[in-house]
């Protein structure tokens, strides 16, 4: 059963080669192929979903970073494992990013933001809503220093429920 798992996520990498969107999801049902993939390639790549992910960690993240430079749009909510230390060293290679979500990801704070904000410079939206390590204060600075970003969703952050838009 292993060699059909290992065999049907090698079928699943040779399609996605070409893709532009793709939702992991699927790949759930082959978490020891998701774990023991060392690396991650798709280059023409722009949109990616990988929230609810609990096998998501810092390494995952770099190695989507780096593997996927054209992303423009990444769903990473409720990846619970998500640190400051994987978006400092993941940031630099997602500088065509424009629209990321990131809510419930409750260990992340104003380092990634900043991180963010730093190699991120095209990012128009952002939702960091139920990450109880980012305040409010953490968020206008952030909007502060993009001149393109337009919305942050922030729901219940520092107790509150608000959407900023420029």
């Amino acid at each position: 059963q292993g060699a059909e798992a290992e065999e049907s996520g090698s079928d699943l990498l040779l399609q996605l080669g070409s893709c532009r969107a793709a939702g992991w999801a699927a790949c759930r049902r082959q978490a020891g192929w998701v774990r023991s993939c060392p690396v991650i390639r798709f280059p023409a790549l722009r949109r990616l979903a990988l929230s609810l992910l609990p096998e998501i960690t810092d390494a995952s993240l770099v190695a989507v970073a780096r593997g996927c430079q054209s992303l423009e749009q990444l769903s990473m909510s409720h990846c619970g494992k998500l640190t400051d230390k994987g978006f400092l060293e993941a940031a630099s290679s997602l500088r065509r990013l424009q629209h990321l979500v990131l809510s419930g990801c409750s260990q992340l704070t104003r380092q990634t933001l900043m991180a963010i904000s730093r190699e991120c410079r095209q990012l128009k939206s952002l939702d960091v809503s139920m990450c109880h390590g980012i305040s409010m204060a953490d968020i206008e600075l952030f909007q502060a220093q993009l001149p393109l970003q337009t919305c942050v969703q922030s729901r219940f952050v520092g107790g509150a429920d608000l959407s900023f838009t420029l």
